[in-house]
């Protein structure tokens, strides 16, 4: 493995610097870190850029974009080429982003059908793997590495190792990082880094945050405030599932979480439903919809109220089919004076998340990537 040649390498630093973000304090090292990794992140997201282009939107002068510029290519991270279609005179250089420069591995653990899959620097799922991790995770996932290492993308520089969990104070990144020097293991809640997964890749950057909901057996929700995750007291910002919803004032994940489904769904709709297969939209089926929205919209109410989102998707281990269904619902709910007596048109749209299981593997895996390469949000959390 050759992952030292893509890391924009961290440094350690003393006790008495301010961190990045703080406003003071910064080392002329941290600095420059920083402005290498906005650097990469403007390329990433608009690339192939010239050095004019970068130096617009990145705020940096054009001879310290030379400087980040050959590092990064050094480090086999960005290509350089010359732009085609000009006209006449000397074409410009522009700059993108090397696909190849740097993987990372995201992993969902979601029992006997968690994934993992490997990501390239564009964001691409270059490989798949659904697997049981068993008794001994850290033996599982030593198992995914080497599978990942020998399989088609052949990825040369992996940069680490993300795990998005329902309950992540339950693993131990230590431990899990072990037996995997010199990658580290990271761990996150699944919620908050299917919602990573969407700013970077799927919804975006949007004006007033994003709320995506994850239903499988429980359901929570990931937010993001001006792009960085609102973790809330001991992290249990959106923790939905116990709210009391509904007329009937029972808890979310008894009307909403999975189990409420499987109860009316037929031997063969359960296999459908494990397989992720769009499901026949029975009577059993359109009673479960019509009361989970119900009592999830009391849920979104309440939440958009308080944080007035501009994105509110759902996502999890409902099929397609299902969210939009449920989707569906809510919408000629809300639109309804006889069910909701109060208008809400300040709610966002609902709208189904842009990954399935609410790219909750693919949000793991950026958090190596941030760790290594990109500015990280999560260094406001």
């Amino acid at each position: 493995m050759q992952s030292g040649r893509a890391r924009v390498r961290r440094r350690e630093k003393p006790a008495s610097v301010a961190a990045p973000g703080a406003g003071t304090g910064r080392t002329p090292l941290l600095v420059a870190e920083h402005n290498l990794r906005v650097t990469l992140e403007a390329i990433r997201r608009a690339g192939p850029l010239t050095r004019l282009e970068l130096a617009r939107r990145s705020g940096l002068s054009a001879p310290g974009l030379t400087n980040i510029l050959r590092r990064l290519s050094e480090n086999g991270l960005v290509t350089a080429s010359r732009r085609r279609g000009e006209g006449s005179g000397q074409p410009s250089v522009e700059f993108a982003i090397n696909p190849n420069g740097a993987f990372a591995i995201g992993i969902r653990l979601a029992g006997a059908v968690s994934e993992a899959v490997l990501i390239d620097l564009g964001g691409q799922v270059r490989d798949r793997v659904i697997f049981d991790p068993g008794a001994d995770l850290a033996a599982a996932i030593g198992e995914i590495l080497a599978r990942l290492r020998s399989g088609p993308a052949q990825p040369q520089n992996i940069v680490g190792i993300g795990i998005g969990a329902s309950t992540p104070g339950a693993l131990d990144p230590g431990s899990l990082s072990a037996g995997l020097s010199p990658l580290r293991v990271m761990v996150e809640r699944d919620c908050v880094v299917g919602a990573l997964a969407e700013r970077m890749f799927g919804a975006g950057p949007v004006d007033g945050g994003l709320v995506l909901i994850v239903i499988d057996a429980a359901v929570r929700a990931g937010l993001l405030l001006q792009g960085v995750p609102f973790g809330g007291v001991h992290g249990r910002a959106g923790d939905i599932g116990a709210m009391r919803t509904g007329p009937d004032q029972v808890p979310l994940d008894s009307v909403v979480g999975l189990g409420a489904l499987h109860a009316k769904l037929t031997p063969a709709e359960k296999k459908m439903l494990q397989d992720g297969e769009d499901l026949p939209m029975t009577p059993a089926v359109c009673a479960w919809i019509e009361t989970a929205a119900g009592h999830l919209l009391d849920a979104i109410i309440a939440m958009a109220g308080f944080v007035a989102p501009g994105a509110i998707l759902i996502g999890g281990d409902l099929p397609r089919n299902a969210i939009d269904a449920l989707i569906a619902r809510m919408a000629m709910e809300r639109g309804d004076r006889t069910i909701r007596p109060v208008s809400t048109p300040w709610i966002s749209p609902i709208r189904p998340a842009s990954f399935a299981g609410g790219g909750i593997a693919v949000g793991a895996a950026l958090l190596p990537l941030f760790d290594q390469l990109l500015p990280s949000p999560m260094a406001a959390v």
